[in-house]
């Protein structure tokens, strides 16, 4: 990173269509921070051009060509700043105002992550709601644009830094998922199909596939992208600590908790720091004992010492799909109620 003379210039960039209900949210939250918002509207029929001028934004408009990354990147060009924030509307900028001001004293010579936030609940009727981040290439320097016709990526070979930037993501809440239901998925098959090589692909079919509760497609998509990734780096790419708790999960949801036992097992040696690995293998082997009861007393200690380790490892939220409390109180009170019953209580 290397600092400049000249205060650099810092834009909000979006892409929104009918997006009255949070937009003007996002922009509330960024205005303070940034000397131009842009927003591109890609076919809008409520409020959202009108929120995105009341606002202060400038307003764009583009014809959707079913390719995400060719509205970002014309959104991008209306940019005139050195930096570019990219958001979506269903985020919210909670902290790092600090992080965002340190950018006008640098140089935009490489891409930054910010961590994103997503609120979702478990499973369809859970009344809890849980938190899960992902670090994402979302400030950009001029110039730098976007590839993939969904869940597109940076393109660029700048080196990636994490910043002290987060926001908060509702996108994931069983309401606004109804309404994106289909879309995504037409445009991944599409994609998939086109490049069905191309592991980031299959983990993120696999994840449309999982919101919506078909387990046994997601379950596929994940074998897949697995199996696309290469053995000698077993912790890299970053998505690759997400794309093996969503894999034991959707496992589990078909009832294939051997199956998925016998996953974690292989790859147990590669996440020692992560209490999430070991959060979703009590859930694992629970369900199995509770399918299989004749196991119980092999495999409840098992229960028990994988949330036990939950609690000794602690909280790690740089680990991709971190879902907050999995290190600490949601292992605490998993282990409570385990004990709880065991004793008879």
């Amino acid at each position: 990173m290397t600092a400049t003379t000249t205060p650099a210039t810092l834009a909000l960039v979006m892409i929104v269509r009918d997006e009255a209900r949070c937009l003007g949210r996002c922009l509330d939250s960024v205005r303070p921070h940034v000397d131009q918002m842009v927003v591109l509207d890609t076919g809008s029929t409520d409020d959202t051009v009108s929120i995105a001028r009341m606002a202060g934004a400038q307003v764009g408009h583009f014809t959707w060509v079913n390719d995400f990354s060719a509205a970002r990147n014309a959104a991008l060009a209306l940019s005139q700043c050195d930096w570019n924030l990219v958001l979506d509307a269903d985020e919210t900028l909670v902290d790092g105002a600090a992080a965002l001001q340190n950018l006008r004293r640098q140089g935009p010579d490489f891409i930054g992550r910010i961590e994103v936030c997503s609120t979702f609940q478990q499973s369809q009727g859970a009344e809890a709601l849980q938190a899960a981040s992902s670090w994402l290439s979302r400030v950009l320097p001029r110039g730098i644009g976007f590839a993939g016709v969904v869940h597109e990526q940076v393109d660029s070979d700048l080196p990636r830094h994490d910043l002290a930037i987060r926001v908060q993501h509702d996108g994931y809440l069983p309401e606004q998922m109804v309404r994106k239901q289909g879309r995504n998925q037409m445009l991944l098959e599409a994609a998939v199909a086109e490049a069905p090589g191309d592991a980031y692909l299959h983990y993120q079919l696999g994840k449309d596939h999982e919101v919506h509760d078909r387990f046994d497609a997601a379950s596929q998509a994940y074998a897949q992208a697995a199996a696309l990734l290469p053995t000698d780096t077993p912790r890299e790419p970053g998505w690759r600590h997400d794309l093996l708790l969503r894999q034991l999960f959707a496992l589990k949801a078909q009832g294939q908790t051997a199956e998925a036992i016998d996953l974690a097992e292989q790859v147990m040696p590669h996440w020692g720091d992560s209490p999430d690995f070991y959060f979703v293998l009590g859930d694992v082997l629970l369900e199995h004992v509770l399918r299989h009861t004749d196991t119980a007393a092999e495999l409840v200690p098992m229960v028990e010492q994988a949330w036990l380790r939950c609690t000794e490892i602690g909280e790690n939220p740089r680990l991709e799909g971190a879902v907050a409390g999995r290190g600490s109180h949601l292992a605490q009170h998993n282990l409570d109620t385990l004990r709880q019953l065991l004793s008879g209580g």
